[in-house]
């Protein structure tokens, strides 16, 4: 029997979701919770015949059964008056916002240590795209002085929540970073790019390295591109690493499925995919889930 998930939040980002577990043989929606019945996200799931609530959280309190894992694609804020109460029904919970109240969990980083929490922080898009990548060459280099990343994304991929949430963004990226990579040093910054056609995500990221061993951070950076592109298919290295005045400078670019919204969205993407992975994973682990 697959893993019974319910998705808080109707937007972007939780429709997204919604498509994505359709085609996971792991997980069953069994609950699309929101304020408002008639959002094209909740007329979506309408067609897929999900059991539907605008009740938001609400849905759960009267109905704890009616899932085991839940998804939240609120916002910083709201998640924080869900996640007690979610704690008290026993349920796992994969946070989508940057509220970073549970574990920062990359599923190609620490996927491991993550089945043992209960309340999982995805971090940010631009977090699930470059801090792999950073985490693996701290492993090889340990005197990384200074990180930084520039997001570019798509204005019509950001959201109403997204915009609402960008200091959040920030702040939990460059706290995520520096958790992961070691450095002390970081700085995380997001570009909305307006130009038509839409672009595609680029994420750059800069290292502040002495001698760097450029071969043994390439090889390095191509197997984590590796695992990440198992769950992030539209992922891949738009500029491979390279040295200039001081820093290692690599650009990822990522692509989305189109599920939900155009390819271009890959912000979006990866961050649910991410969050697809690592529900798979519980479910594949079910006893995990009942120990807790």
């Amino acid at each position: 029997m697959n893993l019974k998930v319910a998705i808080l939040g109707t937007g972007n980002i939780g429709t997204d979701l919604l498509i994505k577990i359709f085609r996971s043989p792991y997980l069953q929606c069994t609950l699309f919770a929101g304020r408002n019945l008639s959002s094209k996200g909740m007329l979506k799931a309408m067609s897929f015949g999900v059991p539907l609530s605008d009740k938001g959280i609400d849905a759960i309190i009267e109905n704890p059964t009616c899932c085991d894992l839940v998804f939240d694609a609120t916002s910083a804020a709201s998640h924080k008056i869900h996640a007690p109460i979610l704690k008290q029904l026993h349920k796992i919970v994969i946070d989508l916002t940057p509220a970073k109240l549970g574990l920062f969990t990359i599923p190609s980083v620490n996927l491991a240590e993550a089945l043992q929490y209960d309340n999982l922080n995805m971090i940010t898009c631009g977090g699930q795209a470059s801090i792999p990548i950073a985490y693996a060459i701290s492993k090889i280099v340990k005197n990384i002085d200074y990180i930084e990343l520039v997001s570019t994304i798509a204005s019509k991929s950001a959201g109403p929540g997204t915009r609402a949430n960008i200091d959040e963004y920030i702040e939990t990226t460059e706290k995520a970073l520096s958790h992961f990579s070691g450095c002390k040093t970081v700085k995380a910054i997001i570009n909305l790019n307006p130009a038509q056609p839409s672009i595609d995500m680029n994420t750059t990221i800069y290292l502040k390295i002495d001698e760097p061993d450029m071969h043994l951070i390439s090889v390095e950076v191509k197997k984590m591109v590796e695992v990440i592109q198992s769950y992030v298919p539209g992922y891949f290295l738009a500029l491979e690493p390279v040295y200039d005045n001081g820093f290692v400078i690599l650009s990822i670019k990522v692509q989305g499925l189109g599920d939900y919204l155009p390819k271009y969205a890959g912000n979006l993407d990866i961050i649910n995919s991410a969050a697809i992975a690592l529900a798979e994973e519980f479910a594949k682990n079910k006893e995990v889930i009942y120990d807790k």
